[in-house]
């Protein structure tokens, strides 16, 4: 009995399988329906997973593989406002490839659209919601691999399952996909549009089918409910694995937990960063003609006040190189003139030839004359000075032979000499502007108003006043002044204009901040990859950095010597596995974190390294071999790796590991507004996206928005990420909380989430979000009335 019984159970389960169908009136078979296999659409048909049903390579970017209007329209009577169906496809993506499966799209929104990005190692999905929101949906996964793959993603209202061969990768809840598509949708396939998104690969089997759980017609087996004796064992297997596993990560967690209790006694304390020099907490230094202190890891800086020079004899205060105050200088008294150390004055004889002296040592001394220069210009456009005997043409450019110009300031050419300018918005702090500052305040500049010994006139008040846009005007004794508003500069003494902070790089963003202009002022947001406030931005691990690791960029760690992983959990056991750099007659000891190499007892140990089995004598260079774009050296004993620097002035650099250094126009990449070309390695933000050109492809990903951890959050108009806000009927994000009820105008009680239609009206809408009623007019509905 019991044998028939698994007989019968196992003949159920083939059926199941054997005679799963799908009804074509529910099935849209993508390749089959498009006029493809002609060379000159771009898509060419070759040998596929299997030979069942069609594949076509898609090569090049000359091709506009795009359903005509009539076959586009049959496809979305299928899919016109459904909210259950799955999108099945077979494909071999090359590799580095970032390309567009199939796109729906009308104008510049995308109703529907698979990408596999191999740049970032990526698939998205790009779709609307019923709130006419543009959603991406990102899933960490390889397959542009140059090898063959099973896609499935299925969506059944707010559900959605990804299946890469026959495994499920990915299960989450999202917003319901908004699929009442207007007329005028366009369906391409392999490409977004005919300038960007080109898949490069082989695929077969796009089809998408109005059904939810359509993934069992891709892999049968997944709807078995009889296990069989290999699931049996394979669970076994599983199970001893997982045992492994958890072995080994106790005893890494044990680890790690002594050597945090030793963590414990550390004392860590802020510094501060200042031109490529590092200082600790409450350190002072000078900058300039500031003095700076590093507190709680902010610099902050004020003017330095010089002290009053007590010079000897013969010696007088004067500016020195590198200095910001004046410094006693050794003197020359010369015909009832000063001059100091290294200053020469020219003095002509009565027979007209011209004499120079120099000051040097307490003393004038005469120069020998030189020959001077030919000059190209005429007698009348040359010249005397009066440090030298040689003659310059007008217009000599004095600032080229060398200034003592230095901070915030400029050198500026006279007729005779050039001298320091201080530049706009910049104010001197020595008399020779050598060294400027910000403006602490506009510049007051009064209008020639007559002043009166009678009680003064407030023109302010009576409107009397020539104060214009972006200005405030403020009384003053028998006058007024135009004081510019936040955020915008002076035009003349009457009126102002907005100031692009953005645009003169006059911002407090972090250098690893976008910057946005706004009227009035800016806006500093994070680069993809790090978080702050804009001001202060920091590279972003998502699981930390473990082991003394440092995070570098994002989702990058910077290992210690002798650990590695995506967070540097693991250590690595250099003697084990050969990557450590004993020479052949020491013996190597694997250490946490490292290893030791000791010599036998009575042997020289030498300074030579093994790496990847082979020996490397100290001191030599070589190229990885897995990794070109790596180099290593070993020194005495220790192999060093690191990236190859990228000098792109050099007519033999790689361009696989440099793309920034391609200078051929294929490598370029083309913006989606089809007017601006990047070169490869360029990076731009276009759309709430973040956007890269390499080796000619484009591939962009949304911009990483910090988590609002409020009740109610609204997402602003042409801005990216939601803000938190006060006011629940505001929001258009709200975090339900179904303890909370309304009680309506009638008294009845009305859960979270609820909408009903006000009492005694036809066209006031209310909603209760959490615990708060919140009622608006549909000006449609008054219409219609």
């Amino acid at each position: 009995m019991e044998l028939s019984f698994s007989a019968l159970c196992l003949l159920g389960c083939l059926g199941s399988v054997l005679g799963f169908g799908v009804d074509p009136s529910l099935q849209i078979d993508v390749l089959s329906e498009l006029p493809l296999g002609d060379p000159l659409t771009g898509a060419l048909q070759v040998q596929g997973l299997h030979n069942g049903s069609k594949a076509f390579f898609f090569q090049g970017t000359s091709r506009n593989v795009k359903a005509s209007p009539e076959k586009a329209e049959l496809f979305f009577q299928k899919l016109r406002n459904k909210h259950e169906f799955t999108i099945l496809v077979s494909l071999k993506q090359a590799r580095l490839n970032s390309g567009v499966i199939f796109s729906i799209h009308h104008l510049d929104h995308r109703y529907l659209e698979l990408e596999s990005s191999g740049h970032r190692n990526e698939i998205r999905l790009h779709y609307r919601s019923g709130t006419h929101r543009s959603h991406t949906e990102v899933f960490p996964y390889i397959l542009a691999d140059d090898k063959w793959h099973r896609l499935s993603l299925a969506i059944s209202a707010s559900h959605l399952i990804l299946h890469v061969d026959c495994n499920k990768i990915y299960e989450r809840v999202v917003e319901k996909p908004y699929m009442d598509l207007p007329v005028g949708t366009a369906f391409w396939l392999g490409q977004r549009n005919s300038a960007h998104g080109y898949f490069k690969g082989i695929m077969q089997d796009v089809q998408l089918l109005v059904m939810p759980q359509g993934y069992i017609s891709q892999c049968p087996d997944l709807n078995r409910t009889c296990p069989t004796c290999n699931d049996f064992h394979g669970l076994v297997q599983k199970i001893m694995e997982l045992q492994d596993i958890l072995a080994k990560t106790s005893a890494k967690l044990s680890r790690a937990e002594q050597r945090m209790t030793r963590l414990d006694q550390c004392y860590c304390e802020r510094t501060c960063t200042m031109k490529g020099a590092t200082y600790r907490e409450f350190e002072s230094w000078t900058d300039g003609c500031k003095n700076c202190t590093c507190m709680n890891g902010t610099i902050q800086c004020e003017a330095l006040v010089c002290p009053i020079s007590d010079c000897p004899p013969n010696s007088a205060p004067a500016y020195v190189d590198g200095k910001c105050c004046k410094e006693c200088q050794p003197i020359c008294v010369f015909e009832g003139k000063t001059y100091f150390e290294g200053e020469r004055e020219t003095i002509h004889s009565n027979s007209g030839d011209c004499i120079l002296f120099e000051c040097k040592d307490y003393k004038m001394q005469r120069v020998v004359k030189s020959n001077c220069p030919a000059l190209s210009c005429p007698e009348s456009q040359q010249i005397s000075l009066s440090n030298s005997c040689c003659k310059v043409c007008k217009g000599h450019n004095f600032c080229s032979e060398g200034h003592k110009c230095l901070e915030n300031s400029f050198c500026k050419n006279l007729e005779e000499k050039a001298v320091c300018s201080c530049r706009d918005g910049f104010r001197a702090l020595r008399e020779d502007n050598a060294y400027c500052e910000d403006e602490l305040c506009a510049e007051v500049i009064c209008t020639p108003a007559a002043r009166s010994t009678s009680q003064d006139v407030d023109e302010c008040a009576e409107g009397r006043h020539y104060c214009r846009e972006n200005t405030m005007c403020v009384n003053t004794p028998g006058s007024f002044m135009c004081i510019c508003k936040t955020g915008y500069i002076r035009i003349d003494d009457y009126s102002c204009t907005e100031h692009d902070e953005c645009l003169t790089n006059q911002h407090n963003c972090d250098e690893n901040a976008l910057c946005f202009n706004t009227v009035g002022g800016h806006n500093c947001i994070c680069k993809p990859g790090y978080t702050g406030n804009g001001t202060v931005c920091k590279a972003f691990c998502k699981d930390g950095c473990r082991n003394g690791g440092a995070c570098i960029a994002s989702n990058v760690c910077a290992c210690p010597q002798g650990f590695t992983g995506a967070s540097c959990e693991t250590d690595i056991d250099e003697c084990a596995t050969g990557r450590h750099g004993c020479a052949n007659d020491t013996i190597c000891f694997n250490l946490d974190g490292g290893y030791d190499c000791r010599c036998p007892h009575g042997k020289n140990c030498t300074g030579d390294c093994v790496h990847e089995g082979k020996i490397k004598h100290n001191g030599q260079i070589w190229v990885l071999e897995n990794d070109r774009c790596s180099v290593c050296s070993c020194q005495t004993g220790y192999v060093m790796c690191r990236r190859m620097v990228c000098d792109c002035e050099n007519p033999t650099v790689d361009l696989f590991c440099c793309p920034e250094c391609d200078p051929r126009l294929s490598s370029q990449c083309l913006h989606q507004n089809g007017e601006i070309l990047y070169n490869s390695g360029d990076t731009w933000v276009q759309n709430c996206q973040q956007c890269r050109c390499l080796q000619g492809e484009v591939d962009c990903w949304p911009l990483p928005c910090p988590e609002t951890e409020c009740e109610f959050s609204v997402l602003p108009e042409n801005e990216c990420c939601p803000h938190c806000v006060t006011d629940p009927c505001q929001a258009d994000t709200i975090r339900n909380d179904i303890t909370k009820t309304c009680l309506d105008e009638t008294n009845v009680v009305r859960f979270t989430g609820s909408s009903w239609i006000k009492h005694g009206t036809e066209c006031t809408l209310c909603q209760c979000k959490n615990g708060h009623v919140c009622c608006s007019v549909d000006p449609q509905c008054l219409q219609e009335l």
